[in-house]
């Protein structure tokens, strides 16, 4: 804990820049920590409901235009 607190802290000291490239980073490594976990749940099957789901509404002619 004391480690994430002194690395806070040297956050919020940063320059707007490399602030700004912080963030872009962490943006980045959520984006694919997040496309894994995607990749992983549709091979898995996890979310195969969404598609059918889907599909349903098309067929039934309820789907709405976004």
């Amino acid at each position: 804990m004391v480690q994430l607190l002194e690395i806070k802290k040297e956050i919020e000291q940063l320059p707007k820049q490399e602030y700004d490239n912080l963030r872009h980073w962490f943006a980045e490594k959520d984006w694919k920590i997040w496309d894994k976990q995607i990749k992983e749940n549709s091979n898995s099957g996890k979310i195969d409901f969404l598609a059918k789901e889907a599909l349903e509404e098309k067929n039934n002619g309820d789907l709405k235009v976004l």
